[in-house]
């Protein structure tokens, strides 16, 4: 039973939200109150979302100090991949927001309580392991082209790789391969995580949503698979600092993007347990700080 309702939600058959058309004028929309959100909780954003430069530069570290530099494009690039799993608690914030309800930093980990965390875990790791895949077949085709021997140098590794024939070659097929991994993840995951913070659905309808509002909309979704991809390029050019502004619109617009492209009515919303109002004292920090590992 538990594992059904990790699939198709809470109800007795599988949910089919009904998926509506959007226009480039949603999509503006969508950015511009991913923009507003963004403005009215940006300490909250900030924290959410400093991981992302933080991990840019271990990504970096690693490269330089293991012999792995052709790998660091593609773990940055790659690292899109899983962002609608990292931008999980943006969504819930301005869920909340939408509603009325309190935004405060802590509110954002509700989703560890929520009944859909199920799905949203299974999600998750499927997304981890497209990641990986694209991290193994990125490393492939640069062996394919380059052998196992590792660079010399950046200056050496960048010369091969923009002015040699091996080096065209790596580019051209890298993205192109790069570009099937990010179409295949903005199709099951554009809309499949808030989804399921709004409505106890399950993984599967989650998907099989967020796949038929690509389809029904592919010239809209493409232009908003761009969008993503060159604000994710500009965030990630000032040494990854820039992705602690990006992330966070980007995450508060998808979820004002899956308000617009799926109906608000239809599964019952997740369910969460009952908070008991506490009195708080001095020799429970910093406890206090980290409430879900009670």
């Amino acid at each position: 039973m538990q594992t059904s309702n990790v699939l198709i939600g809470a109800g007795s058959r599988p949910a089919q939200p009904l998926i509506r058309t959007i226009h480039l004028r949603d999509l503006r929309d969508a950015l511009a109150k991913g923009v507003d959100d963004f403005y009215a909780m940006p300490t909250h954003a900030m924290f959410l979302c400093i991981i992302y430069p933080i991990v840019g530069f271990v990504l970096a570290r690693l490269t330089f100090g293991y012999s792995v530099l052709p790998l660091l494009y593609p773990l940055t690039m790659g690292f899109a991949l899983v962002g609608p799993v990292a931008a999980l608690g943006l969504y819930e914030m301005s869920r909340r927001r939408e509603a009325g309800l309190d935004t405060s930093a802590a509110n954002a980990l509700d989703v560890l309580e929520s009944s859909s965390v199920g799905a949203i875990a299974a999600l998750a790791f499927f997304l981890f392991v497209i990641f990986m895949i694209w991290v193994a077949v990125a490393n492939a085709i640069y062996i394919a082209n380059f052998g196992y021997a590792p660079p010399a140098s950046v200056t050496a590794f960048l010369h091969e790789v923009l002015t040699t024939p091996a080096g065209w070659t790596l580019i051209v097929v890298g993205n192109g391969v790069g570009l099937l991994f990010a179409m295949l993840v903005l199709s099951i995951g554009v809309v499949s995580f808030p989804l399921l913070l709004d409505r106890d659905v399950g993984a599967a309808v989650a998907v099989l949503t967020s796949i038929r509002v690509v389809t029904h909309n592919p010239a809209t979704m493409l232009v908003w698979g761009l969008i993503v991809a060159g604000l994710l390029v500009i965030g990630s050019l000032p040494l990854f600092f820039g992705l602690t502004v990006v992330m966070p619109i980007l995450g508060h617009a998808t979820w004002h993007l899956y308000r617009k492209a799926v109906e608000p009515e239809g599964a019952p919303p997740p369910t969460f347990p009952s908070k008991q109002e506490t009195h708080r004292y001095a020799a429970d920090f910093p406890a206090v700080l980290f409430p879900w590992a009670k």
